[in-house]
């Protein structure tokens, strides 16, 4: 694990101020409508593409290879839960946009010190889709997915509900848990200070033994108590529960008995109660300002376990747009990388890469500029009868739950790039 909170070198230039853009100005146009047709200024993105982005649900693998040593399928679900939650805590203070992959867009991955490779691909454009699929470089897991993020604005917030399937298969136990993330939403968009929360259910179920971790993350509420919690049960199949869950998706997660569990929220609920009783209660409305926190705020139940705690971002981040250490590596060109990469991978994408160098009026002109190839090669292609073919990936049902998939083609890592299209 790094615990190395210096600041990072990221190679990138601190990020712009947002504050002299009126964004309002865009929006005012699309309320209630979804956003991926919409094209927004490059000061509200971030220098990463949504692939990337994606990459991200990798941070805390450790979590994978601690649920591969137990032979327990209770800890190894909390393990799982863990990572599920692990996942989305990225998203954390991450106001700016990332850019929208272009169809046939790949990203590639490997991490020798995680003990993982991942490559993903932009399989749709209308809607969206990027598929992933990472595996074990000892072949002890597969995770694997496709993600359509679907933005919805409702005049002060921007939501985004992840709408896809993600799998972990631990062939070990031949095991395969299947889970879907929890909606993300962006507040303060048009005034005001940009806050993140994440609410929803996300239940992750162990198709083996029936087990499944449910997992409620909790919308804010008016003055803030709940802001980032997450809590739950892991149940076994006769839907008992076996243990709890709880924490914050922005801080951590502890596992402790359900009846203590059960008996401190009763006691938290008399005494907030109580509290309110005293009080003039008022209505219930999205809260104007983002609820601060104190300190280290998740209260801890005496008996629990501690499962998960994120890393530390590093002291720059804030100038970084809120990447964490894991973030700032994902754009890095490195010299071994220039002959071997696939011509459609994220890091060649011409727009990041001047965004990042702080060169914004480059960044916008070849986003426009590659987004109209992109129309143009769809034009082109409506015209013939041509029709796009994904790579490296092709639709399916997913083996575990029978959903609609997109499943891994298997050839990506055999370095044989040269049909692929032209798309930077």
């Amino acid at each position: 694990e790094n615990t190395n909170k210096d600041c990072v070198c990221f190679s990138g230039t601190p990020m712009f101020s947002r504050n002299d853009v009126s964004i309002w100005s865009i929006l005012k146009k699309c309320i209630g409508m979804e956003l991926s047709k919409i094209a927004m200024p490059v000061i509200f993105n971030e220098p990463l593409s949504f692939l990337q982005r994606l990459t991200e649900y990798m941070e805390h693998t450790y979590l994978i290879h601690q649920a591969n040593t137990t032979t327990d399928s209770m800890e190894r679900m909390k393990c799982v839960a863990a990572f599920a939650v692990s996942a989305v805590a990225s998203q954390w203070e991450r106001t700016g946009k990332p850019f929208n992959p272009l169809l046939g867009e790949t990203y590639e991955l490997i991490r020798e010190d995680l003990g993982f490779r991942w490559m993903s691909e932009q399989v749709s454009h209308h809607p969206p889709v990027s598929a992933f699929h990472a595996e074990g470089l000892q072949e002890d897991f597969l995770f694997h997915g496709s993600i359509y993020p679907k933005l919805k604005f409702w005049g002060k917030s921007v939501e985004a509900e992840p709408k896809g399937i993600i799998s972990l298969e631990l062939p070990k136990y031949n095991e395969a848990y299947t889970w879907t993330n929890p909606t993300c939403c962006v507040h303060n968009i048009i005034v005001g200070q940009l806050w993140i929360e994440q609410y929803g259910n996300v239940e992750v179920i162990n198709h083996k033994t029936g087990e499944r971790c449910s997992l409620l993350f909790k919308p804010c509420g008016l003055f803030g108590k709940d802001l980032h919690k997450v809590e739950g049960y892991i149940l076994d199949k006769s839907k008992k529960k076996l243990c709890a869950i709880y924490g914050k998706w922005t801080e951590c997660l502890y596992t402790v008995d359900a009846d203590t569990f059960d008996a401190h929220k009763k006691s938290d609920k008399k005494n907030s109660e109580e509290k309110k009783s005293n009080k003039q209660t008022s209505v219930d409305e999205e809260p104007e300002e983002m609820p601060l926190p104190d300190g280290d705020t998740v209260q801890f139940i005496p008996g629990s376990e501690l499962i998960w705690r994120i890393a530390p971002r590093p002291d720059n981040s804030a100038e970084f747009y809120a990447f964490s250490t894991f973030a700032m590596q994902l754009n890095e060109l490195e010299e071994g990388m220039k002959g071997v990469l696939p011509p459609t991978d994220c890091r060649l994408r011409p727009d990041i890469r001047h965004m990042e160098k702080g060169d914004m009026d480059s960044a916008s002109a070849e986003k426009k500029r590659v987004e109209e190839k992109q129309r143009l090669s769809r034009k082109n292609r409506s015209k013939s009868t041509e029709e796009w073919k994904t790579r490296w990936f092709h639709q399916g049902t997913n083996p575990h739950n029978k959903a609609q998939d997109w499943l891994y083609s298997n050839s990506y890592w055999d370095r044989n790039y040269s049909l692929l299209p032209d798309i930077y």
